[in-house]
């Protein structure tokens, strides 16, 4: 009898880190499979379709959790890049000092709610809203998952920092011809 090993997946988050203190936070969150749903690059510039338009979501988390803002965003033909930053309670708006510090910090409400939780959110009500298209607009469907699990984060530790992924994230489109994400760029094998 043959047993089959899983592969152990490697940890998204920082050790003892707490993903619900203040900072700011790059996240990148992807469609499962890298199947390009939410519209195409043409002419370097990301022309959304209506499933896409999923950005409204994100404009509007600030509106459903106190305490957090969100910085630049790009929506991609099968992912989406953005900060969102999570305000902490009587930290000014100078950048900070030590291994953890983030620049520019807002003073707000202390969330109560971690990155993860958020992100979550994000996934949940894309998901329905992508469902309801698939249902009464005949957007493309989806293969048992919209999002794959997880996400990629990053803590933004200074304003270098941030300049250098703000200007990632704005510069995403004019990459994806040499994007790894680009389906036009995989090697079947």
């Amino acid at each position: 009898m043959e047993i089959s090993v899983r592969p152990v997946r490697k940890a998204n988050r920082l050790k003892q880190y707490d993903y619900s203190q203040g900072c700011y936070y790059f996240v990148t969150l992807c469609i499962q499979d890298r199947v390009c749903l939410l519209g195409d690059i043409v002419n370097d510039q990301m022309i959304l379709n209506n499933a896409g338009k999923l950005e409204s979501n994100w404009r509007k988390l600030p509106d459903y959790y106190g305490g957090i803002e969100l910085d630049c965003w790009q929506v991609m033909p099968n992912h989406l890049h953005g900060v969102i930053i999570l305000a902490e309670a009587g930290l000014s708006t100078n950048v900070g000092t030590g291994p953890r510090a983030c620049p520019g910090q807002s003073q707000g409400v202390v969330p109560t709610m971690s990155l993860s939780d958020i992100v979550g959110r994000f996934k949940s009500l894309t998901t329905n809203r992508y469902i309801n298209g698939v249902k009464h607009h005949q957007w493309v469907p989806f293969n048992k998952k919209l999002w794959q699990r997880s996400f990629y984060d990053h803590v933004i530790r200074n304003n270098e920092d941030l300049n250098r992924i703000r200007e990632y994230i704005q510069n995403n489109p004019l990459k994806w011809a040499l994007d790894k994400d680009n389906p036009d760029n995989w090697v079947e094998g």
